[in-house]
C-alpha cells in the first residue's frame, strides 16, 4: 500500500479521499488555488501546496505543476477524484512517465472511452447494446441532416468528447438540426478541444441507470449493482439512488454482466461506471463509460458496505479484489441529493459567502461537504457545495429520511437548490418510482417564480 498520495482535486471529493487515506494510514498532499487557500481540504490534508491562481486552467488543470508538487513531496500516487483531470489521458500518461501511480485506468483506456464515438464502436464489439445511431464523426451539417433523416426524428445531436450536457441537444426536425449543429460543435471544441459530432436516435422517456464496476489488474471484475440517476436538470444529475426502483432482478443481472463484459473487453482496471439508457420496456443501451470515481458513489457504498475509494487505492497498489461477485451484498436503499449554490428556479449559480450553515443530523444521514459558516462559494468552480445521503430499510424509508433532512438544512447567505430537491422528493411521481430523465421538465413547473411539485 502507498505511504503518501497527492489528491489532484478540491472540495468535498478531496475531503472524501482524505478520510479513507486517514483510515488506511496514508499521508495526503493537497493542492489548492489562490481562491481555495482557506478551504477545508487544505486544512485536513497532511501537506498542502498552492498550485496556481483561481481559474482552473491556471491551477487544478496545470498538469506540469501538479506533477512537480507530487515529485517534490515524494507522493507515490495521485488520486484525481472526479472532474478536472480525472479523465485526462495526457495527465495519466504524464504520471506514468514520471513513475507516479495514477489511481485510475490506463491512459489508452481513458482516451478510448473519452471519445463517445470510439466508445460506441468498442461497446458494439463487446456485444453491449448501443443506441441506434452512427459511430463516426460527422463531416458537416449536411451529412448530419442526411444521417438524421435516415435514423428518423427526434434525434440527439452529441459531441464525441462531451460531458455535462455540453455540445448535446435534442432536435425534432431538420430545421432545428441545422440551427443547432454549428453552435454545439463550437461549444464542444471550446470546452473539450474536440468538435467532432455524431447523432443518435432519441430514446423516449428513458431512465439513466448506471453500473458501478471494480476491476483489478489480475483479471477480476465485479459489479456493485446499479444506481438510478434519472433526476437531472440541464442534463446534470441532482438526485441519485440505489438500487433502481424500476429494474427487476433479471434486467439488473443482465446489465451488470454486460458492464463486466465491456470492462474486460477493454482491459479496464480500477473503479469505473458504465452508464445506460433504459427504455420503458427495460431494454438497455450503452450511453457512456466514466473512467473515474463518480459523484454519486456514496449510495453504492451505503447499500454494499464497500468503501469504493479504499478499493481504488488497493487496486492501484496492485492488490487483488478481496471479494467475488457472489459476495457483493445489497442491503436497504440509499438516496443522494446534490446541493448546489444556485437559484432553485433558474438553476443559475449563486456565489457568495455562507453566513449560516446548520446540517441535519441522524443515524441514517451521511454528509459529504466541504463548506462551513463563513465559507466563500466562488464563481470559479462547480457550484455543488454538498451531498446528503440518506439510507433506509427500503425506498420509502430512505425518501422519508431525506425529506426530513432537507427540511432541517439551514443555509443562509446564498441561494440553494434545496427547495427544488424537496419538491422532487415529495412529488407523488417520484415516490411511486416514476423517475425518468424527463421528470424535471414534466413535473417541476415554474409558476410565479416558485418551484411547484
Amino acid at each position: 500500500m502507498f505511504s503518501k498520495i497527492l489528491i489532484a482535486n478540491r472540495g468535498e471529493i478531496a475531503l472524501r479521499i482524505i478520510r479513507t487515506c486517514q483510515k488506511l494510514g496514508i499521508q495526503t498532499v493537497a493542492i489548492y488555488s489562490e481562491a481555495d487557500a482557506n478551504s477545508l481540504h487544505v486544512k485536513q490534508a497532511d501537506e498542502a501546496y498552492i498550485v496556481g491562481k483561481a481559474r482552473v486552467n491556471e491551477s487544478y488543470l496545470n498538469i506540469e505543476k501538479i506533477i512537480s508538487i507530487a515529485k517534490e513531496t515524494k507522493a507515490e500516487a495521485i488520486h484525481p477524484g472526479y472532474g478536472l483531470l480525472s479523465e485526462n489521458a495526457t495527465f495519466a500518461r504524464r504520471c506514468e512517465e514520471e513513475g507516479i501511480v495514477f489511481i485510475g485506468p490506463q491512459p489508452d483506456v481513458i482516451a478510448k472511452m473519452g471519445s463517445k464515438i470510439e466508445a460506441r464502436q468498442t461497446m458494439a464489439e463487446a456485444g453491449v447494446p448501443i443506441v441506434p445511431g452512427i459511430s463516426f464523426p460527422l463531416a458537416d451539417v449536411d451529412e448530419a441532416a442526411n444521417v438524421a433523416n435516415g435514423i428518423g426524428y427526434p434525434v440527439m445531436l452529441k459531441a464525441s468528447a462531451g460531458g455535462g450536457g455540453i455540445g448535446m441537444q435534442l432536435v425534432y426536425d431538420e430545421e432545428q438540426l441545422r440551427k443547432a449543429f454549428e453552435g454545439n460543435q463550437s461549444r464542444a471544441a471550446s470546452f473539450f478541444g474536440d468538435g467532432a459530432m455524431y447523432v443518435e436516435k432519441y430514446i423516449d422517456n428513458p431512465r439513466h441507470i448506471e453500473i458501478q464496476l471494480l476491476a483489478d489488474a489480475h483479471g477480476n471484475c465485479v459489479y456493485l449493482w446499479e444506481r438510478e440517476c434519472s433526476i437531472q436538470r440541464r442534463h446534470q444529475k441532482v438526485v441519485e439512488e440505489a438500487p433502481s426502483p424500476f429494474l427487476d432482478e433479471e434486467t439488473r443481472r443482465k446489465m451488470g454482466e454486460a458492464a463486466v463484459r465491456a470492462a474486460k473487453h477493454i482491459g479496464y482496471t480500477n473503479a469505473g461506471t458504465i452508464e445506460f439508457l433504459v427504455d420503458e420496456q427495460k431494454n438497455f443501451y450503452f450511453l457512456e463509460m466514466n473512467t473515474r470515481l463518480q459523484v454519486e458513489h456514496p449510495v453504492t457504498e451505503e447499500i454494499t458496505g464497500i468503501d469504493i475509494v479504499e478499493q481504488q487505492l488497493r487496486i492501484a497498489a496492485g492488490e487483488k479484489l478481496s471479494f467475488t461477485q457472489a459476495e457483493v451484498k445489497r442491503e436497504g436503499h440509499a438516496i443522494e441529493v446534490r446541493i448546489y449554490a444556485e437559484d432553485p428556479n433558474t438553476f443559475f449559480p449563486s456565489p457568495g459567502t455562507i453566513t449560516r450553515l446548520q446540517l441535519p443530523e441522524g443515524e441514517h444521514i451521511r454528509h459529504e461537504i466541504a463548506v462551513q459558516s463563513g465559507s466563500v462559494v466562488t464563481p470559479f468552480y462547480d457550484p455543488m457545495i454538498a451531498k446528503c445521503i440518506a439510507k433506509g430499510s427500503d425506498r420509502q424509508a430512505a425518501i422519508a429520511t431525506m425529506i426530513e433532512a432537507l427540511h432541517e438544512y439551514k443555509i443562509e447567505g446564498i441561494k440553494t437548490n434545496i427547495p427544488m430537491l424537496t419538491a422532487v422528493l415529495t412529488h407523488e411521481a417520484f415516490q411511486q418510482g416514476h423517475t425518468t430523465t424527463n421528470f424535471v421538465n414534466m413535473y417541476m413547473n415554474k409558476k410565479g417564480g416558485k418551484t411547484h411539485a
